[in-house]
C-alpha cells in the first residue's frame, strides 16, 4: 500500500500477514510476574513520576527522531481532512497533535492516557491545537462502537497491562474500515543492533536517570522493549482482536515498527 511506503534515510519496509496464533493477556515486563492490574499501576506511578521531563528526554534520548516516527504512523491511519481519531496512551500529546495536523480543523482528536501527570505536562500543546483529552484505561475505553475513523498508539501498547485487551478496544471504537496503528519500539538486528545495545542498555538509563532523577524508570523502559513481542506476535495480536489487512513497517533499521490492522 503506497502511504505506507517509507522515506530512504536508512528506512527498510517489511509487510508481513499474521503467521502465528498468540496466546496472550498481559506482558510480564518487570521482574517478577505480574498481574495486569499490578503492572499498570507501576507504570502509571512511573509515568507519573517522569512526567515533568518526558518531552526533553524524548527529544535528547532519540536524537528527536521519534517525532518523524509519529508523522510516519499517522499517514499510516490514512485519515482525511474532517475525520476523527483517538490516540490511546497519548502521554504528552505528541502523537495526537501530528494527528489534529492531518485531520485539520473540521477534524476531531481525541487523546486519553491513564496517568494524570502526563496529560498534564502536556496541557499547552493540547489546549493549543484544540485536542480533547480524557484521564482512562486503555483497556476500557469510555467511547461508543464505531466512533473514530482510526485509533492510534504510540510507544504505550508494551506498558498495557492486557495489551489483548487494548487492541480489542481499539479495534471496537474504530468505525468499520477504519484502521488501528501502532507504533512501538522493536529489535533490529545486523551492525546497527549492537549500537543500539550500547545506546539502551548504558546511555539511556545514565542520561534519563540524571535528567528525570528516576533511573529505575529509565531502566524499564529499554528493558520492556527487549521482553516485548515480536513482529509476527504483534502482528498475530492484531489479528487476534478481529482486524484484517494486517502489516508492518520497520522504521530506522528496525528500532522501531508500526503495525497496522483495517476494521472489517
Amino acid at each position: 500500500m503506497t502511504e505506507l511506503a517509507p522515506p530512504t534515510n536508512g528506512h527498510r519496509p517489511h509487510f508481513a500477514q499474521d503467521t502465528c496464533r498468540l496466546q496472550a493477556s498481559g506482558i510480564k515486563v518487570l521482574d517478577e510476574p505480574t498481574a495486569p492490574a499490578e503492572k499498570a499501576d507501576y507504570v502509571r506511578q512511573m509515568f507519573d513520576e517522569i512526567a515533568p521531563r518526558y518531552d526533553l528526554l524524548n527529544d535528547v534520548l532519540s536524537f528527536q527522531m521519534h517525532r518523524s516516527w509519529r508523522t510516519f504512523a499517522v499517514r499510516c491511519a490514512a485519515l482525511t481532512a474532517g475525520d476523527s481519531a483517538l490516540d490511546v496512551c497519548t502521554g504528552t500529546g505528541d502523537l495526537a497533535v501530528a494527528l489534529r495536523e492531518r485531520v485539520g480543523e473540521r477534524g476531531r482528536v481525541v487523546g486519553i492516557d491513564f496517568s494524570a501527570a502526563m496529560l498534564e505536562a502536556g496541557t499547552d500543546k493540547f489546549d493549543l491545537h484544540g485536542i480533547e483529552r480524557r484521564q482512562a484505561d486503555a483497556t476500557e475505553l469510555p467511547y461508543s462502537d464505531g466512533e473514530f475513523d482510526a485509533a492510534t498508539v504510540g510507544f504505550g501498547i508494551r506498558n498495557v497491562g492486557s495489551p489483548i485487551a487494548a487492541v480489542r478496544e481499539m479495534a471496537r471504537v474504530v468505525r468499520p474500515g477504519g484502521r488501528v496503528v501502532i507504533l512501538e519500539f522493536s529489535q533490529p538486528s545486523g551492525a546497527f543492533k549492537s549500537l543500539y545495545d550500547l545506546h539502551s542498555r548504558w546511555i539511556m538509563p545514565t542520561i534519563g536517570g540524571l535528567v528525570s532523577g528516576k533511573a529505575e524508570a529509565y531502566s524499564y523502559l529499554p528493558e520492556s522493549v527487549k521482553r516485548w513481542l515480536s513482529r509476527e506476535e504483534m502482528a498475530a495480536l492484531l489479528s487476534d482482536a478481529g482486524l484484517v489487512n494486517v502489516r508492518w513497517v520497520d522504521l530506522t533499521f528496525g528500532v522501531v515498527s508500526i503495525h497496522v490492522g483495517e476494521k472489517p
